[in-house]
Order: structure tokens, then C-alpha cells, then sequence
């Protein structure tokens, strides 16, 4: 198994097995907290190998600095059937987040677990919005 993409993006779609992302981030930047993002989406792309055919658990947990849950916590299974004489085949998977709320400025992350092993972990931050200086008169 080989995880070719994982990302926290502004939208994502699977269209026929080809995967569509729109505006990857590593950081969301608020003026206040706490914060709640309109939307967003995790975007996974796994590839798995003809011995790797059968069921498989997905678990994608949201957490913050202190491991304590943050935002979506995703439990579900996968069938991988590979087409005869396709020795391996990607797997395309979204998960959309709608108005994510967030409590603290700081570091998270999303990790991603396939068969109960971590797989990928994803960190991002939520900042505060830099103030602009005021234009002198």
C-alpha cells in the first residue's frame, strides 16, 4: 500500500477514479478564536497492490497539539478488487468537512490509519491574522 496523496484542501471530487483537489492549505488563517471554517475537504488517494485485495478499515482522526480530538473523526472500510492482469490500483478518498470549528490558535493534525497502522499524518496551523499597519495621513 502506498499512500500517494493526503491532503487538507478547499474541495475535492472523484470523477470516473480521477481525483480533483482545489487549494491545498497547511494553515487557516482567523482573526478570532474560536473559529468556525465554512468548508473544507480531506482528499486521500491510496494505491494497493494485487496481495493487498480485501476489506480495509479507514480511520482519519482531526487533533490538536495536546491529542485531543478536533474536528472529524471518520471510521469506515474500503473493498479492493483489482481488474484481471492490473497488478496494483489507486483508491480515491474524500472526506467533506462542513463548518469545522476550531478553539485555539495552534498546531493540529489529521493522521490516517488503514488496518488500525498509521499510515500519513498531516499537520497544519491555525494562525492569527496578521494586522496591517494604517496608512498615515
Amino acid at each position: 500500500m502506498n499512500i500517494e496523496t493526503f491532503l487538507l484542501c478547499d474541495a475535492a471530487t472523484d470523477q470516473f477514479g480521477k481525483l480533483n483537489i482545489l487549494g491545498a492549505f497547511d494553515a487557516i488563517y482567523t482573526k478570532e478564536m474560536p473559529m468556525k471554517y465554512p468548508a473544507c475537504a480531506i482528499a486521500v488517494r491510496i494505491r494497493f497492490e494485487k496481495i493487498e485485495e480485501g476489506e480495509h478499515k479507514i480511520k482519519i482522526c482531526m487533533i490538536d497539539a495536546d491529542g485531543n480530538p478536533a474536528g472529524p473523526n471518520f471510521q469506515g472500510g474500503l473493498k479492493v478488487k483489482l481488474p484481471e492482469g492490473v497488478e496494483s490500483n489507486s483508491t480515491n478518498f474524500i472526506l467533506n468537512v462542513h463548518g469545522l470549528e476550531l478553539k485555539a490558535f495552534g498546531k493540529y493534525r489529521i493522521d490516517l490509519a488503514v488496518d488500525g497502522q498509521l499510515q500519513a499524518s498531516l499537520p497544519f496551523a491555525v494562525r492569527q491574522t496578521p494586522t496591517r499597519p494604517q496608512p498615515k495621513t
